[in-house]
């Protein structure tokens, strides 16, 4: 009997990937069936469903599902849920497949073979209302409201077979893992309570000092890194992980913190991201999510703690994995340490914001970075791959939102 929390409405994992003669049995029937091509955003969600991670979903969302999930953030059944979990086709290719029928999954980028699914429905829905639910901005300027707006105009719904990972497991062996791995991981660690870190960015001093809170707090620490697709500008996945590699050996104990990452893209929905973000790290095994300053945010679409906020706001059962809610962290000069509002008496000042987009447009620019920013093994490794960028390949980098201030 495992002493982890149990994974989002179920007793057990979910995992939807078929393997050995049944994949091999799936893979040749699919082979003879129409096709619809994912996107980016898709694709990582099929992934998250074959490994259980969107526990305990069976495929992808019909209508009833989607407007209980934009309107309450539940499911028809009830459960707790707060992002649309949907795929998309354009009207023509949607007209061309039959109620009750099977339809292949396609990579629309490799053009691997990711899976199959029943097709129990086809619906059309208002985008600009799921986006002013789910990202509070129908604006198309917002990254997640593009995602929507470009989407196709039908979505199908029904029950899925998974037949691949992608290129995840070989891209980024040893970190890479499924919600099976990790929680067999834990159990080994002997570990009962586990926060998750998120990040789409390599870990500068602030995030650091976040992990160490949480060290403190729980039995270790997973640094959860998004291993999908995030705007232009970005650091890419493999260049992070190499720098949270690097910070993990040289200023952390030993088998306290556990690096992995997970196949995603970015939505930039911000509250709403940080509520999925813990229900399916709660399928991984953790206890908590350290959610800090603008955690899954963009621009100025939502205020600096509103991802702390939308916790209270939800019913108390809607999720066993806890926020670690921690205040805006900062290096500060009298102190000499890294501190926040609840820690440090001193004024302005004395405070070094530390934010990764104030890190990435210093780097971008060639600027110095300051030694209170992110550790120096970090650094060498950000500017190396910097420096390796043609100059049409780096992408200005704007202060805006809280991490101009």
């Amino acid at each position: 009997m495992t002493a982890l929390v149990k994974p989002h409405g179920a007793d057990a994992l979910q995992p939807l990937l078929l393997e050995g003669a049944a994949l091999a049995d799936a893979r040749k029937r699919a082979a003879t069936l129409p096709q619809v091509r994912l996107s980016s955003r898709e694709v990582g969600d099929l992934i998250m469903l074959g490994i259980g991670g969107f526990t305990p979903l069976r495929g992808f969302m019909g209508a009833a599902d989607w407007r209980g999930v934009c309107d309450d953030m539940r499911l028809a059944n009830d459960l707790f849920w707060p992002i649309p979990i949907t795929l998309s086709a354009d009207t023509a290719t949607a007209d061309g497949l039959n109620i009750g029928g099977e339809i292949a999954l396609v990579d629309g980028e490799s053009g691997e073979l990711m899976g199959a699914m029943v097709l129990e429905e086809k619906y059309r829905i208002d985008k600009e209302h799921e986006c002013r639910q789910v990202f509070r901005t129908a604006d198309p300027a917002h990254p997640g409201v593009k995602m929507v707006l470009e989407q196709g105009d039908v979505n199908l719904a029904g029950p899925v077979q998974v037949f691949s990972q992608g290129e995840f497991p070989a891209t980024y062996p040893g970190i890479y893992m499924t919600p099976a791995e990790t929680r067999a991981l834990f159990e080994r660690n002997g570990w009962t309570t586990v926060a998750a870190f998120q990040t789409r960015n390599p870990m500068h001093r602030s995030h650091e000092y976040l992990a160490k809170i949480a060290i403190e707090i729980c039995d270790g620490v997973l640094v959860h890194s998004l291993l999908g697709k995030l705007k232009p500008g970005d650091i890419p996945a493999d260049v992070r992980q190499e720098a949270i590699g690097v910070l993990i050996d040289k200023y952390f104990v030993k088998n306290t913190v556990v690096q992995s990452g997970y196949p995603l893209d970015m939505r930039y929905a911000g509250p709403r991201e940080a509520l999925l973000h813990a229900l399916f790290r709660q399928n991984y095994g953790c206890s908590h999510l350290i959610v800090g300053r603008d955690h899954a945010g963009v621009g100025d679409y939502y205020g600096p703690f509103d991802a702390q906020h939308i916790f209270d706001e939800i019913p108390k059962d809607a999720l066993e994995t806890k926020p670690l809610k921690i205040d805006w962290t900062y290096w500060c000069n009298a102190c000499g340490t890294m501190a926040s509002a609840r820690t440090c008496p001193h004024d302005e000042s004395h405070h070094v914001k530390v934010s990764g987009t104030k890190l990435r447009k210093l780097l971008s620019e060639d600027q110095p970075v300051p030694d209170n920013f992110s550790r120096p093994e970090v650094l060498k490794v950000l500017q190396k791959y910097y420096a390796a960028l043609e100059a049409h390949e780096k992408v200005k980098v704007e202060l805006t939102g809280h991490s101009a201030r």
